[in-house]
This record gives structure tokens, sequence and C-alpha cells, in this order.
């Protein structure tokens, strides 16, 4: 459950390591200063106020009978005090608030211990800010002004916009650096990645941390030898081809001066054959590692092969479905020869082939479907073998070389896709070339 709602990426993952204590030290360093310094400042602000309102009641007592110097010292009040006091005639207290606030919760405290409860009460009048405090004298009702300054004090603001900016400022120096490590790796994934479906990596170097150059020199390394070696069996393989087309043409040619003979037929046959297993095995380790990608029409390249397969044999049905304008970048040479293969197998087996285009997100899906007999659930693993047949005869009309499978499918891992054996609509094989897009 977790997992979902955490950033996928390792930048992501990293500004969260980074982002979590630093939110959770905001938290608790707030909430100390809240519970303890900001409620024992607002509670001696509001014990200021009951002193002073306390003398400001003190005085109109004092000076009851002298309206002019009662008029003066409550002047003097205001000046000095910040409390604006006025005298009037006995009203009814407004019930009281239950959702009183900090500051208005310290004021109520701090008066409370002045005077009695039931003789106050506290208005709020903060878009005015200030608070009224109205108190029952003997004088009548006494409404004493408070302005928001003599309650409250600007450190609390001053904090947060400290705490806030401060964290905001060092999120970001850190997100820009924490940026600048990974851009490697991801120049590291996309060599990689780009290496693994057959395209040539320029201008690629290690670079960043420590680590990440010690990867990325062991990647080098690891393409250079798998570079080496495919070129190696590719030579090889090719020396050895060219060595026995040699004496098969001159097996060949003798042949043909033979004069008919009971078994001449089978000889020519076995040539036949051992040709076309040396053409096969050449065309399964050379593959198509020279070609260069190009950006091409996907569903164009499918018509093509269903029209070469069509002029080569007319006799079976193909369908081609949802050939859309589809532009990848392609190997357009060998993932051609890879959906010849799949389609030639198909017909080799099948009366009816049906191809269809499907097109999602993140990749692109070309099945090719037929009505044979299909392939057993325990042997589909088997013949994307090198070599293997589920034909046992030696007849290369009806099993094959063992290596058209093979090929589809290191074809389609070879541009970061994949070939995928199943079931068909149609009653026999499906086989499903999967390519990243």
């Amino acid at each position: 459950m977790i997992k979902r709602f955490l950033p996928h990426t390792l930048l992501g993952r990293a500004l969260l390591i980074l982002l979590a204590p630093v939110v959770l030290a905001q938290l608790v360093a707030t909430y100390v200063f809240f519970e303890r310094h900001w409620d024992n400042l607002s509670s001696r602000l509001a014990y200021g106020v009951a002193g002073d309102i306390s003398l400001v009641l003190a005085t109109l007592d004092e000076l009851e009978d002298a309206p002019v110097r009662l008029d003066k010292a409550l002047t003097l009040i205001q000046r000095h005090t910040d409390l604006r006091v006025k005298v009037g005639e006995v009203e009814p207290l407004p019930e009281r608030s239950a959702d009183r606030g900090m500051v208005n919760r310290a004021l109520d405290q701090a008066l409370s211990y002045k005077f009695d409860r039931n003789s106050y009460a506290i208005i709020d009048r903060t878009p005015e800010k200030l608070r009224e405090v109205r108190i029952i004298t003997k004088h009548g009702l006494v409404t004493i002004e408070v302005p928001q300054r003599r309650l409250d004090s600007p450190t609390a603001k001053v904090f947060l916009l400290w705490m806030a900016g401060s964290a905001i400022f060092f999120f970001t120096i850190a997100g820009l650096f924490l940026r600048n490590q990974v851009k490697p790796i991801r120049r590291l994934a996309e060599a990689a990645e780009s290496f693994g479906k057959g395209n040539e990596v320029l201008g690629f170097k290690p670079e960043g941390a420590l680590e990440i150059r010690r990867a990325a020199q062991a990647f080098m390394l690891m393409r250079e030898r798998i570079q080496r070696q495919i070129t190696q069996r590719t030579e090889m393989l090719a020396g050895v081809s060219h060595d026995l087309r040699t004496p098969l043409t001159r097996m060949k040619l003798q042949i043909a001066m033979l004069k008919p003979q009971n078994g001449l037929e089978e000889l020519q046959q076995d040539v036949s054959e051992m040709e076309h297993m040396i053409e096969g095995y050449l065309a399964f380790a050379k593959g198509e590692g020279g070609e260069t990608g190009v950006v091409a029409d996907l569903g164009q390249l499918l018509e093509t092969v269903v029209n070469d397969a069509k002029r080569v044999d007319d006799s079976r049905t193909i369908i081609l479905k949802g050939a859309v304008g589809c532009m990848m970048l392609l190997r357009s040479k060998a993932i051609k020869r890879c959906f010849d293969n799949l389609v030639g197998n198909a017909l080799r087996y099948a009366n009816k082939v049906e191809i269809s285009l499907e097109l999602a997100e993140t990749a692109v899906f070309v099945h090719i479907d037929d009505d044979g007999p299909g392939i057993p659930l325990d042997k589909r693993q088997d013949v994307l073998r090198p070599f293997v047949r589920l034909e046992e005869s030696r007849n290369q009309d009806t099993g094959g070389v063992g290596l058209g499978l093979t090929i589809a499918r290191d074809i389609a891992r070879g541009h970061g896709g994949d070939l995928m054996l199943g079931d068909s609509a149609l009653g026999g094989l499906r086989a499903t070339v999967r390519l990243p897009r």
C-alpha cells in the first residue's frame, strides 16, 4: 500500500528522504514554540492588560466625584496604556463563545484573577484589530477597547516566515544538487537501454560520483566484450560458411554431371538441405546488428510483409488489420525479417493468417494469429531455443531448420521488446511481438 504512494524515480525518493526529516523537525519546532514560548508570551501580555484594566477601574473609583479630572485621567490612560475606556449604562453581557482562541483564553484567565467571571465579557473584534472587555461595575457598564498589539507579538509571524523561508531555500538548494547527482545515473540507464536495443551509444562517458563512474566504466567494458564476442562469432561462422560453400558447390556440379541413377535425387536433396542449413546458421549468427535504426512506419512495413507472403503463396488467406500509421525507430530490414519468419511459420501449418496491430501507451503489439494445429503449452518455450523443431522429419518444407522463431525473438529483443506465444482466437497459435514506443 505504501509503495503505491511513494515516488518511483531516484530523484523523487531522494527528495522525499530529505524532505521528511526537515518537515518533521519544523513541525516539532513549531509545536514547541506555540505550546511553550507563545503560550507563556500570550499569558504575560494578557496579565499586563488585566493589570491596566484593574488600574482603570481603580481610577474610576477614586475620581468618581470629579468628572473633569476623570476625563483627563482617562485621556492619560489612553495615551500611556493604549486602552480606550467608555462608561455607559448597565447592560446585559453577551454570552461567552465556546471557541475563543489562544489570545482570548489567556486574557480570560488573567481577568479571572482580578474580577468575577460573571461580571465581565470579552468580545473579539479581530477585523478591527482589537478586543472589547465589558465589565459591570457600580459606575455602570465599562467598555475597554484593547488593541491587538497589546495582546499579540510579531515574533510568531517572524518565526513562521523564518522557518518556512529557510526550509524552502535549503530544500531548493538540495533539490538542485540531487538533480545534478541523478543526471549521470539517468544517462547510464539511457545508454544501457539504447545498447540493449542494438543502437550505437555515442558520446557516453563516465561522470558523477565515484560509484556511478565505476558503474559506467563497468558498462563500457561489458559493451566492448559483448561487441567483440559478437564480431568474433560472426566472423568465425562467416568463414565456416564460406569454406563449406566451396565443396558444396563442387558437389552440386558433380551431381549435375552424373547420369540419372538410383539415389541421385536423394543425394541432391541432401546437398540442398545442407546448403539451406548453412544459410540458416549464418543468418542466426550474423543477425542484423550492423543495421542503423531509422524512423519508419510499422503499418506500412507489415503491408510489405503481407504482400511478399501473398506473392510466394496466394493459395492461403492473409488478413491485415489495424495497419494505421505508426512511426517508430526501427531497424527496418531486421524487423521485416522477424515478421517474415513469423508469417512464414504460420503459413507453413495454417490456411488462414490474421495480422493485427495494437497501439498501447508505452508499447506496440503485433499479433499474428493462425488456424493451424498450434504449439502445445509445454513446448512453447522449447521452440524458441535454437535448432529445436517440433517436426521430427528432415524435410525442410515441413520441419524447417529450427531457427525461425529464435531469430524473430532475438530481433524483437534487440529492439527492446519480446516475442510471446499464446492461443489464437482462430484456433491455432498466436505470436505476439511487443515493441516499445
